[in-house]
């Protein structure tokens, strides 16, 4: 165990050699990059002297704190993977740091991150958490960072949610390999918000056993270049664009305007919609005269001129009703054909019940006067 102090620095052969005959308070004003990684540091000194610092290596460390950092205004990396962290904070005033190490701690929340206005990449990945527990983040730390940060990795952390990482709208590369994500609408909800994503890696995650995965994130992300390790293929993507497109075509024919075409067709072939619906019945008792009327209208001295030259049977034989199709033929009432009672026998059909009445009296029905 130890403390990361100026006197340790001094010590270091590393530094011992590249400063020579320097004086260490000098020496130490002009340093940029310290390396003190895997040296069994628990705890970091106050550094102030060292105010050019620009990347810090304290990784594979047994550091449980983050402080007596304000001094680094210069810090732009900044590596404290594989310690024993278990809060993110006193890192506000760095300023300029752009590339943020964390994997491999104890750190449950990804918090107070509001003041890194320049943070590029942030790496919390693989954190030892409690059992059933999940890395989660802050709103706001996110909402902070949703202009600057373009890479975020996430990998190993018992995560199932990734909705709220939706307003980080300059993400170019996504990790979040083995973790529990399983929503594919989720999934292509957040892909639609990530327009400049090139790199995404979601190995490992439940959603990658869904039918067509692949498929469905090359289509929705075309700025996408590697997916889950594997580079994508633009001949296959250009095919699944083109797929999507005829499909979506086809299904807008299929479903456009219905009704004006079944109008139109009306109008342009009414007789045919006519004849149609005079077939189009069902009802059992009508069903039994239909045969015998066709056969009817068939005889001149039955048939009945209109003023437009169309034979149909006397008004004294026609009822106007709705029948049992009338739903596949528009609006307009069906008009069927019918005789009356007394012409037709239980036993006999209508073409029998026919011989024995007047076709005069028919043809010519009595108008009675009052």
């Amino acid at each position: 165990m130890g403390r990361l102090t100026v006197d340790l620095i001094a010590k270091n052969s590393i530094h011992v050699k590249n400063r020579r005959d320097e004086p260490l308070e000098q020496y130490l004003k002009k340093l940029t990059h310290l390396n003190f990684a895997n040296k069994n540091i628990d705890e970091i000194d106050n550094l102030s002297i060292c105010k050019n610092l620009s990347v810090l290596y304290l990784y594979d460390n047994n550091i449980t704190q983050i402080h007596n950092l304000d001094f680094a205004i210069n810090l732009t990396h900044l590596y404290l993977q594989n310690n024993n962290i278990t809060h993110i904070a006193n890192l506000s005033s760095l300023q300029n740091l752009t590339k943020l190490y964390l994997g491999g701690n104890c750190i449950s929340v990804v918090e107070e991150l509001e003041g890194l206005t320049e943070l590029r990449e942030l790496h919390v990945e693989n954190q030892r958490l409690p059992l059933g527990e999940k890395l989660l983040f802050d709103p706001r730390t996110l909402q902070s960072l949703k202009k600057s940060l373009c890479v975020l990795n996430i990998k190993k952390n018992n995560i199932d949610e990734i909705k709220e990482l939706a307003c980080l709208g300059n993400l170019t590369q996504f990790i979040a390999e083995d973790n529990r994500i399983q929503d594919i609408k989720e999934l292509e909800y957040v892909l639609s918000q990530w327009q400049k994503l090139w790199y995404l890696n979601l190995s490992g995650n439940p959603v990658c056993q869904k039918a067509k995965y692949k498929d469905k994130i090359m289509v929705l992300s075309t700025s996408l270049e590697v997916l889950d390790g594997k580079e994508i293929n633009n001949t296959v993507r250009q095919f699944l664009l083109n797929w999507k497109a005829f499909r979506e075509a086809k299904k807008k024919i299929a479903t456009e305007k219905p009704e004006e075409q079944a109008t139109q067709q009306t109008l342009d072939h009414p007789q045919v919609i006519r004849n149609q619906a005079l077939r189009s019945y069902t009802t059992p008792g009508i069903r039994r005269f239909r045969k015998p009327v066709d056969h009817l209208m068939k005889i001149p001295s039955f048939s009945y001129s209109r003023d437009d030259g169309k034979s149909v049977l006397p008004p004294v034989l026609e009822s106007k009703g709705m029948g049992d199709g009338v739903d596949r033929i528009g609006t307009q009432p069906v008009r069927f054909l019918l005789m009356p009672s007394h012409m037709v026998t239980k036993n006999h059909g209508l073409r029998k019940a026919s011989s024995f009445v007047s076709e005069q009296n028919i043809a010519e029905p009595q108008v009675q006067h009052h």
